[in-house]
C-alpha cells in the first residue's frame, strides 16, 4: 500500500524524540506522504523544518481553538506570510471546540475566520477541527464560502452524518483517523462506510487515537495502514485501492504537494 496521513503533529512529545525512527516505520508500512500539522505560533519553524529536512513531509501554519485566546495577533496576514513557504500546503489547524472551552468562543470563531480567509488569499486549504460545535462550525464555513470559494478537510471527524452531509455539499473534504476502528464509534463508522470515495482522507492525528491493534500505545504515521484496513473492510473496499485513492485525493486537496 502507498499510504497519506493526512494528519499528524511529529514534532510532539512521543514522536519528536524519536522522529528519525518513526518517519522508519512509517515509510516501511507504505506511508509515502505525512502533513505536520502546527497549533500554536511558537510551532512552526519546527513544523516548517521537518517539511524542509523530509521530502515527503509537508508542513501546515495554524492556531488550534484550544489556543485562540493566546493568540490574538496571528492574523489573516501573519498566515499568509507564513504560508508562502513552499513546503507549507494548507492553513490550520483551526476551527472551534466548545468541549473543553480552553479560549473564548468569540475569540475562537474570530480566528477561524481569520485562517479561512488566508485560505482564500493564498489558494491553500483550511484544515478543520470541531468538537462539540457543530451548529456553529457549519455556519462559519457557510458565511465564509459565501465571501469567496476555499477548500478544506474536517480533520479527524467524529460529528453527526448530518454534518458530514452539509460539509460534502460546501465542497469540503473528511478525514476518518483510528477512532473509526473503536468499538464504541458505531455511529462514525456508519458515516464512514457511507462517504463518497472522492472526498475521503486517512488520518492518524498521531501521537494520538491509535487505531485497534494499537490502541493505548503512541499514535505514530506507521498506524494510518490500520486504519485503511479497518475502513476498507467496513466499507467493502480493497485495502490497496483504498490506500492509492485516499492519497491520491491528499495531493488533488493539498495540490502544493505535486509542485
Amino acid at each position: 500500500m502507498k499510504l497519506a496521513d493526512s494528519h499528524c503533529h511529529l514534532n510532539y512529545k512521543g514522536l519528536a524524540e524519536q522522529q528519525a525512527d518513526v518517519l522508519a516505520r512509517a515509510r516501511a508500512s507504505g506511508v509515502v506522504a505525512m502533513l505536520n500539522i502546527s497549533t500554536r505560533e511558537r510551532e512552526w519553524d519546527d513544523v516548517i523544518a521537518v517539511a524542509e529536512a523530509q521530502p515527503d513531509v509537508w508542513a501546515t501554519v495554524g492556531i488550534h481553538p484550544h489556543e485562540a485566546d493566546q493568540h490574538p495577533d496571528v492574523d489573516t496576514a501573519k498566515l499568509v506570510e507564513r504560508a508562502r513557504h513552499p513546503r507549507v500546503v494548507g492553513i490550520g489547524e483551526s476551527g472551534l471546540d466548545f468541549y473543553y472551552d480552553h479560549s473564548d468562543r468569540d475569540r475562537q470563531r474570530t480566528s477561524f475566520r481569520s485562517h479561512i480567509a488566508a485560505c482564500r488569499d493564498t489558494g491553500l486549504p483550511i484544515v478543520v477541527h470541531t468538537r462539540d460545535a457543530e451548529d456553529d462550525t457549519i455556519q462559519i464555513l457557510r458565511d465564509e464560502m459565501g465571501n469567496g470559494a476555499y477548500s478544506g478537510v474536517i480533520h479527524c471527524f467524529t460529528a453527526s452524518g448530518d454534518f458530514a452531509d452539509k460539509a460534502l455539499d460546501l465542497g469540503l473534504y473528511i478525514s476518518i483517523s483510528g477512532i473509526v476502528t473503536f468499538k464504541n464509534a458505531k455511529d462514525l463508522q456508519e458515516t464512514a462506510a457511507r462517504l463518497p470515495l472522492d472526498r475521503l482522507l486517512i488520518e492518524t492525528d498521531a501521537p494520538f487515537l491509535a487505531p485497534v491493534p494499537n490502541r493505548g500505545k503512541t499514535g505514530e504515521p506507521a498506524f494510518v495502514a490500520d486504519t485503511c484496513r479497518f475502513l476498507a473492510n467496513l466499507r467493502g473496499d480493497d485495502p490497496e485501492e483504498l490506500a492509492e485513492t485516499t492519497r491520491a485525493n491528499f495531493h488533488t486537496l493539498f495540490a502544493k504537494t505535486t509542485a
